[in-house]
């Protein structure tokens, strides 16, 4: 005689919703502000002109804000990161203008500057054991004046139309070219996170280096390579704003500082909430972004871009700690 089994019930899939609204909270809030704003101002807001100009206008501040998340994912601040865009933007403008090099040498110049600075920030911090916050504060402070020396505390216009066309004239679906290389770098970022072992290696010494180095990891080369990659991006940054703008500022671009790291903070609460990821990052960006947009369409007054970028740093790490669940994060 057979035993006839009774069927179980199918079980479906319990989603954690809690978990996930944690995960995409940011670029829902980024929906409804752009939904507030297009309300408020439907024929200016709402044009596709004004989009493309927030998408275009902000790479610098993108490719900004994912240098400096490198060395926050493993558990180090670079203070030095704008001064090293405003340095290799105006070593570009400089060597291009002033003393005539081709473009392309004065890109790659540029960019080797932005590694060879990250280098020293490793070696000050790495070798001597100083905080981050001091090497990197001090190595920002020395590059503001050697910008100074180097442009002679002028704006240095006339970059190459090469670089200019590559930035903002060329465009994609309306849209500067600009913009795509924010979201690119993004992507190889994320991909490298996930997917390769050096990615791995630097999530895991933030998560905690004692922890890392007993586990056979080489703590201070992940740490090492995470402020050269900063510096080169953030000469990348550099190479971006002088493209955007054909010329350098010798002060301007130190303004991004603040802004990158609240949007990198911003970031550490959504899609990968309690940790530090470019997907997170450049959605904090655009956030700022429309928020700052739409309050100068308001007619809100200069200053009220301070209070935002200031309220929003605070808010950004205050709302990273919760989700971290007020763990202190590993800045040694």
């Amino acid at each position: 005689m057979s035993i006839t089994e009774t069927p179980r019930p199918r079980v479906l899939p319990t989603i954690a919703w809690k978990k996930e609204l944690e995960r995409y909270a940011l670029p829902l809030a980024w929906i409804a502000l752009f939904a507030v704003f297009g309300m408020l101002l439907p024929d200016t807001f709402l044009t596709w002109r004004t989009l493309s100009s927030m998408l275009g206008s902000q790479a610098v501040l993108v490719v900004l804000a994912l240098a400096i998340l490198v060395p926050l994912t493993s558990g180090d601040f670079d203070l030095s990161a704008a001064s090293i865009l405003v340095f290799g933007a105006m070593f570009l403008a400089v060597s291009n203008v002033g003393w005539g090099w081709p473009i392309g040498l004065s890109v790659v110049a540029a960019l080797l500057i932005g590694a060879l600075a990250g280098a020293v920030n490793a070696f000050f911090v790495l070798y001597f054991r100083i905080h981050s916050l001091i090497v990197t504060l001090g190595l920002g402070t020395f590059l503001n004046g050697m910008t100074l020396w180097l442009s002679e505390s002028r704006t240095i216009a006339g970059v190459s139309m090469q670089l200019v066309e590559l930035v903002v004239i060329q465009r994609l679906f309306g849209i500067p070219l600009a913009f795509f290389y924010g979201p690119v770098l993004a992507a190889v970022m994320w991909w490298a996170m996930e997917y390769t072992i050096a990615g791995r290696k630097l999530l895991f010494v933030g998560r905690g280096r004692e922890v890392a180095r007993l586990n056979g990891v080489s703590v201070d080369r992940v740490r090492a390579t995470s402020f050269v990659l900063s510096g080169a991006m953030a000469a990348l940054a550099g190479v971006l704003y002088a493209g955007m703008t054909g010329s350098a500022d010798p002060t301007s671009g130190l303004s991004l500082l603040l802004p990158a790291f609240a949007a990198a903070f911003l970031g550490a609460t959504a899609i990968y909430p309690g940790r530090f990821n470019p997907m997170g990052t450049l959605v904090g960006v655009y956030f700022l972004i429309t928020g700052i947009t739409g309050l100068t369409m308001l007619g809100a007054d200069a200053f009220v871009q301070s209070l935002f970028y200031g309220g929003a740093l605070i808010v950004a790490v205050s709302l990273s700690q919760l989700v971290r669940k007020r763990q202190p994060q590993n800045f040694g």
